[in-house]
């Protein structure tokens, strides 16, 4: 039986430049929901910027949700090593010899429901091991992370000095 909560189809795929409005509008929620839970401090003063959006796309590390072929999210998903995650404060990784992947700037559409859960499972087919960081303030998002299986590992500083705090998820490799 079908429930209508529910899309009928979701799929990742890799953005595309012609999707950069798309994206841009996807970041301009993410900050509103950030503001509306009290995250006053994450995504200002026009971060994340077009250009970077550009890069990831032209990287291929941008990344669409599309729910019935409505983009609905997106997120950057990106291979280490990440220089921002070099030196982690107050604590360690779980795992500082493996290569690694991060995800950044997920932001998904109001209302939409299971996106980091979908995000996170698309994302760990390619990888068995994912870095992640977030505001301090970004309560939902700790909360997801950790309900989802990530730990929390210690505090990473952006490149502008801001503080983060980083998670990690090692799966267990699986060979067929």
């Amino acid at each position: 039986m079908y429930n209508s909560c529910e899309p009928m189809e979701r799929l990742i795929r890799k953005a595309k430049e012609r999707d950069l409005p798309r994206i841009l509008e996807l970041i301009e929620c993410g900050r509103q929901k950030m503001r509306a839970s009290g995250n006053l401090d994450q995504w200002t003063d026009g971060n994340p910027r077009q250009e970077l959006i550009l890069q990831d796309i032209a990287n291929g590390n941008s990344y669409i949700v599309e729910d019935d072929g409505e983009a609905v999210a997106t997120f950057a998903f990106i291979q280490g090593p990440d220089i921002t995650y070099k030196r982690i404060y107050e604590g360690l990784w779980l795992d500082e010899t493996d290569d690694y992947y991060v995800i950044h700037r997920l932001a998904s559409k109001p209302g939409i429901h299971g996106v980091l859960k979908a995000v996170l499972d698309h994302c760990f087919t390619l990888t068995p091991n994912i870095r992640i960081d977030t505001h301090r303030q970004n309560v939902i998002m700790r909360h997801a992370l950790e309900k989802y299986g990530f730990r929390y590992c210690g505090i990473i500083y952006l490149l502008d000095g801001a503080e983060r705090l980083a998670y990690q998820l090692v799966k267990q490799k699986s060979f067929t």
